[in-house]
């Protein structure tokens, strides 16, 4: 028996737009229930806990609004469950808007690396590895013996895989089931996505690796899940870096024996240019010609590097204990080049922080000039890397603010001129 439930948080007319197809879907003989909460406590986790309790299947799948698995994907993932002990399978995502933009097609090499790359080889060598919101199905005594779906994180997802392997359940990463969905369109969209993930990311590394370390499993595990659940903490260490540059250059002046002891730090900046590889490979193993993709890929680089003072953000909100708030991603159904989301209705706001990035990209690039003059070119060549990713993502970030602005205020012109 196959139920489906539209779990709907929405506050706006897409309750209407669902009901009016649920009634007519109900109407042919599939069992599809529309189920609304008169609250969004716990956002996108409560959400899921209030339909799993009114659910009676044994298997759960779980699908964002905007995802298209194919026709047999229950047939290609529920297999998997002979095995007693799976808790849950994943599919790989895939990319409707891909070639949209450059955003889309940057993303998608970021992403296509972490499906490709990460969790291929995460499951193959039997580390853990994170159920990704969607696509993908669970087992529902694993998600009740886990603890169920909690909302004191961001990532209820990675939270809940991780319990659920702390409980001694595996899962399976299916790298040839691809579902596609779309990318956010926006770079504030984006910036607001990552900042979720970073945030929630760091939250369950705090709450969960002292679980992980007392736990009965081998050394290499745990390692692996370290770095697995402190991966966004690169940023971080990218930001204190930049701080730092400063500092070696003022005492490397009074004390020059101290920028023979900095060489010790290329080992780390050496390893700025690894996730360069990783999508390389990624798009390898994807089929595509990776070195064809290179200069995506060092705009990707760069663009990382600008999104630094975004996790520091993050992290700042879980030092503050900041309230919680699941700002969901905008989607537009953009599937070719030439459409525009500039004038869908659910859009982000400019984001304050590009202030502060502002300001620092302009710190790093004084850094860069100051480093040059000073003959340290590998301090100039990195700070000037830095000072070109926040430049990017703050211009990007402000072109697109004034080009949404420009078209509502079109808009209002128009309609004013109609009504009159």
């Amino acid at each position: 028996m196959l139920e489906i439930q539209v779990l709907d948080d929405s506050t706006d007319e897409t309750s209407e737009i669902l009901a009016r197809l649920i009634h007519s879907l109900r109407a042919t003989g599939h069992e599809i229930h529309h189920l609304r909460r008169r609250h969004r406590e716990g956002f996108k986790a409560g959400a899921l806990a209030y339909g799993l309790a009114r659910a009676r299947g044994e298997f759960i799948a779980i699908f964002d609004a905007d995802a298209m698995p194919p026709r047999d994907f229950l047939r290609r993932t529920l297999p998997h469950f002979a095995d007693p002990r799976i808790a849950f399978v994943q599919a790989r995502w895939g990319h409707l808007d891909r070639e949209h933009s450059l955003i889309t097609r940057l993303q998608s090499i970021a992403l296509d690396a972490h499906f490709k790359v990460e969790h291929y080889a995460r499951s193959r060598a039997g580390y853990w590895f994170n159920f990704n919101g969607t696509s993908g199905v669970w087992r529902r005594v694993a998600i009740e013996d886990a603890g169920g779906w909690r909302a004191d994180t961001l990532t209820e997802d990675l939270d809940l895989s991780y319990r659920a392997f702390l409980r001694d359940w595996r899962a399976v990463y299916l790298d040839d089931l691809e579902v596609p969905s779309e990318l956010p369109a926006s770079i504030a969209a984006y910036r607001r996505q990552q900042r979720r993930w970073a945030r929630g990311s760091m939250e369950c590394a705090l709450r969960l690796l002292p679980r992980v370390w007392a736990a009965p499993i081998p050394l290499r595990i745990r390692l692996q899940a370290t770095f697995h659940l402190t991966g966004y903490s690169v940023y971080l260490l990218l930001f204190a870096l930049s701080l730092l540059y400063p500092l070696v250059l003022q005492l490397s002046q009074p004390y020059p024996g101290l920028i023979t002891l900095f060489g010790l730090a290329l080992v780390f900046n050496a390893t700025t240019l690894a996730p360069a590889l990783l999508f390389i490979v990624g798009q390898r193993r994807l089929g595509r010609r990776g070195w064809s993709q290179v200069p995506l890929i060092l705009l990707l680089s760069v663009g990382g590097a600008g999104m630094m003072l975004n996790t520091v953000g993050a992290a700042l909100d879980i030092l503050r204990r900041r309230r919680l708030v699941f700002e969901r991603t905008p989607k537009f159904a953009l599937v070719g080049r030439g459409q525009s989301w500039l004038g869908k209705k659910y859009q982000h706001r400019l984001d304050g922080i590009i202030a502060a990035e502002a300001i620092f990209a302009g710190l790093n690039g004084l850094t860069s000039v100051w480093a040059f003059f000073q003959g340290n070119i590998v301090i100039a060549v990195y700070a000037a890397l830095f000072a070109l990713g926040l430049s990017s993502v703050v211009g990007l970030s402000l072109g697109q603010a004034v080009l949404r602005y420009r078209r509502q205020r079109a808009w209002r012109r128009a309609a004013s001129a109609a009504g009159s």
